[in-house]
């Protein structure tokens, strides 16, 4: 094996460690010279290539006579180094590129033209040539051309449940089409229908229910057979054939509660040729039903093991021919089939079944969701929503990327403002035209003559943009090698200013055999006078030194003095996992600081749903919030009941997630800002709990009240009125009587008052008068003016008459 000459390189086993893939992933901004480490001279590159996979900052240099005698890591430096150091014009220092391989201008109109014409995305070819670290970044526009051709198919749930449905649709396509072509000149119009798999216990199998399931139900004796899928109609612009075909139809009767709606849509998307999907249209699946699907696994209950495969099973009848053989298919599985064949799926569910629904936007991309009414009056309105909403927003969608690839999206939206991170762009009309920044860097460098594609697609658009992707990771003077060389003493190849040793031989110039050894080389094996040879921890050979090894890792340098194993560590882990040890300090990766590199620098993790960095409550430290508000807790200190404003918050959810309204009414923008949120909702609203905070809000004159709560787990517990509390305005009459009332009341209460001080008055009066006169001078008896004029005297006497006494008085 040869041996690059200058190095301490004794044999295989103790040769210096050769530099890892991971060197990309050490800082992103080097440390430049006069201020610190250098990394392109520090990182022991052996080669140009290695020099080239430490950082993208990092050059080489070719030059023969350049460089220390003792080391070659000073060929790798910065450029402006190495031209300082005279080395210009022998630099190795590639760079990457991009070029436009194919960039047809954007159309403003779909219709009218083949499909070959319309471009809605540009540019549609790029070529890329990165060097690993190296970030390089191209433009892509996108836009919704006005008049764009639009398929859509009808698949209708006929379970017994849906017959006062079916009744209201029959005339559905004459309707819908007028409404359609206010928005498109293009619009074909399809139709299918579903009900369950035909076999217990999803539906009644028994011999007497074969040709008609409804026997014996009162309420509709009579009912077709039920059948999984059935295409009806192919995608046509003579939506007369839809109102027949409708007409024709008729309810059937299976015995669970969910459908088998999911084996539908998947039929209806991949059995293009059958239904009829054009490559030029925009594809709309509207799916109607009352009820909840049957998911993968639930074919088990029936005997079905087999998952499904993705496949198109139409029989010559147009109908489902794997109902009975193969499981319901999973949400990843649908997500992958729509978006395979650029389908936006509508659900058009009851009210009571919105919220799963809803959660299945968020399992499936490019999907939504609108209330339907229990009689489908709405179903045209409903369509029309939500192809504008379709329409309102571009968001793009990756394809194949490499594992080895990393990009970064900024999207630049009709605001005009740059929002790094986003691939979306919503609130778009008809015709505009918005702007994405994609950066690409390689992490590393694949085997060589390897080459990686990859496609970028905004999501329910064929338009794509290809990427193709290869790698600059060889020096130009690898190419110039020459065996053998006379550089070398002939016992070497000679590349890019140095020498790669034949086995046996080592030294700058491979001038020595292994094992030569002696005084005079020894001085050359010493740090510094008086140092230990080779730092204690090699031998001496040839001038140079030969490192020992260890257990614990490498030992490398020109003295062996530096070693990949001796740097801080964080919960045992050398330089936490996110760094490399080099000489005896951590060389943190991309994104992370610190003598262990233990702190992350990435701020993705501080940013709260609404945007704000730790929702306004806190500061990112090593990539983690620290709450400063009082009261606030959480991953994003997005958890506050205290703070202020809480209940605008929390309000936002509520409207985007039970009524589909607000800021946030967009599926994947409530799921994301609200995926943390229990909504129940109530009659009555208790509020005694002393941890709950009470909210309220104005609904059209009316006011929506609500409790937020915390719940341990971290999640949100919002329990809601169903209907908004209001109160009736006071009639007239009413407010007559009130006043009348009122001001009797108010005189009968001045009359009492009145009674009252009068009363009071007159006692004082009336003691006043007792009081003066019992304090007359004389009383009636003793006045002279009271007296009798008749003065009464009385005299005592004593007489006898007739030997006989009497006493008396004489007046």
């Amino acid at each position: 094996m040869p041996r690059r000459g200058g190095l301490p390189a004794p044999a295989a086993a103790r040769r210096p460690p050769p530099l890892l893939l991971l060197r990309l992933l050490l800082l992103a901004a080097p440390l430049q010279p006069g201020r610190g480490l250098n990394l392109c001279t520090s990182g022991s590159a052996t080669s140009c290539e290695e020099c080239l996979l430490i950082h993208p900052k990092c050059a080489w240099c070719s030059k023969e006579e350049f460089g220390s005698t003792k080391s070659i890591t000073s060929r790798c430096d910065f450029l402006q180094n190495l031209i300082a150091n005279g080395c210009a014009g022998a630099i190795e220092n590639p760079s990457s590129s991009i070029s436009v391989v194919k960039n047809v201008p954007l159309s403003s109109k779909g219709s009218g033209q083949t499909h070959l014409d319309v471009t809605q995305i540009t540019p549609q070819k790029v070529a890329l040539n990165l060097r690993p670290g190296d970030q390089t970044s191209f433009r892509v526009q996108v836009r919704q051309v006005e008049d764009y051709p639009v398929d859509l198919y009808y698949l209708m749930d006929l379970s017994l449940s849906m017959n006062d449905d079916l009744d209201n649709i029959r005339n559905l396509g004459t309707k819908l089409a007028e409404e359609m072509r206010k928005l498109t000149s293009n619009f074909r119009l399809g139709f299918g229908s579903f009900v369950d798999k035909n076999i217990s216990p999803f539906s009644y199998t028994a011999p007497r229910y074969q040709n008609n399931p409804c026997i014996g139900y009162k309420l509709f004796p009579s009912c077709v057979p039920s059948f999984g899928f059935r295409h009806l109609l192919s995608l046509t612009d003579k939506v007369d054939r839809f109102n027949e075909e409708v007409q024709k139809q008729k309810v059937s009767r299976n015995r669970d509660a969910p459908e088998g709606g999911f084996d539908a849509i998947l039929q209806a998307a991949v059995c293009k040729e059958k239904i009829g999907w054009r490559k030029e249209a925009s594809h709309l699946l509207v799916f109607t039903t009352d009820d909840v699907p049957h998911i993968a696994l639930d074919g088990k209950l029936g005997g079905l093991v087999q998952p499904h495969d993705g496949q198109c099973h139409l029989n010559e009848a147009n109908e489902y021919g794997a109902s009975s053989q193969l499981d319901y298919p999973s949400l990843a599985l649908l997500g992958e089939k729509l978006a395979e064949n650029n389908i936006h799926l509508i659900f058009a569910v009851t009210k009571s079944h919105y919220i799963l629904y809803k959660n299945f936007t968020a399992l499936i991309p490019g999907t939504t969701v609108e209330i339907l009414h229990k009689d489908s009056k709405n179903i045209i309105e409903l369509i029309v929503k939500a192809y504008n909403s379709i329409r309102s927003k571009v968001e793009l969608t990756v394809w194949d990327s490499p594992e080895d690839i990393g990009l970064t999206f900024t999207a630049t939206c009709q605001d005009g403002l740059s929002y790094p991170g986003l691939r979306k762009c919503g609130d778009l009309k008809i015709g505009d035209t918005v702007s994405f920044e994609v950066a690409v860097e390689a992490r590393s460098c694949p085997t060589e003559d390897t080459s990686h594609a990859f496609t970028i697609k905004p999501a329910g658009f064929r338009d794509t943009l290809e990427v193709a992707v290869t790698y600059n990771c060889l020096c130009g003077c690898t190419g110039r090698a020459a065996p053998a060389s006379g550089k070398c003493s002939g016992n070497g190849t000679y590349a890019c200013g140095l020498c790669e040793c034949d086995a046996g031989y080592l030294g700058a110039r491979c001038e020595c055999e292994e094992g030569a050894s002696g005084d005079m080389h020894h001085a050359m094996c010493r740090e510094a006078e008086g140092k230990p040879l080779c730092s204690g921890r090699g031998e001496c050979s040839c001038n140079q030194c030969l490192c020992y090894e260890s257990e614990f890792g490498n030992i490398y340098g020109p003295f062996c003095e530096c070693d990949d194993f001796s740097c801080a560590r964080y919960k045992g882990i050398l330089c936490s996992g996110h760094g490399e040890c080099h000489c005896g300090e951590c060389k943190c990766h991309a994104g992370y600081i610190g003598d262990n590199c233990n702190c992350s620098t990435e701020t993705d993790g501080c940013v709260s749903s609404d945007g704000q960095m730790c929702s306004g409550r806190g500061t990112c430290v090593c990539g983690k919030c620290q709450c400063t508000e009082p009261g606030a807790f959480g991953e994003t200190c997005e958890k506050c009941p205290t703070c202020p404003g809480v209940c605008s918050t929390k309000r936002d959810c509520i409207e985007c997630k039970l009524f589909n309204s607000g800021r946030l009414a967009d599926n994947q923008t409530c799921q994301k800002h609200c995926k943390d949120e229990i909504i129940t909702t109530v009659d009555v609203l208790e509020t005694d709990d002393p941890n709950a905070i009470l909210c309220a809000y104005p609904v059209n004159n009316c006011v929506m009240k609500f409790t937020y709560l915390e719940l341990a787990s971290g999640k949100s517990n919002l329990t809601v009125l169903k209907e908004p509390a209001c109160s009736s305005a006071p009639s007239a009459v009413t407010i007559v009587l009130a006043v009348i009332g009122s001001v009797v009341l108010i005189g009968i209460i001045l009359l009492g008052l009145w009674k009252l001080l009068v009363t009071i008055h007159d006692r004082r009066e009336f003691d006043r008068f007792q009081s003066e006169r019992s304090r007359a001078r004389y009383e009636m008896a003793s006045n002279p003016l009271y007296r009798k004029p008749i003065s009464t005297h009385n005299i005592e006497f004593t007489f006898n008459k007739l030997n006989k006494s009497y006493n008396g008085t004489v007046d």
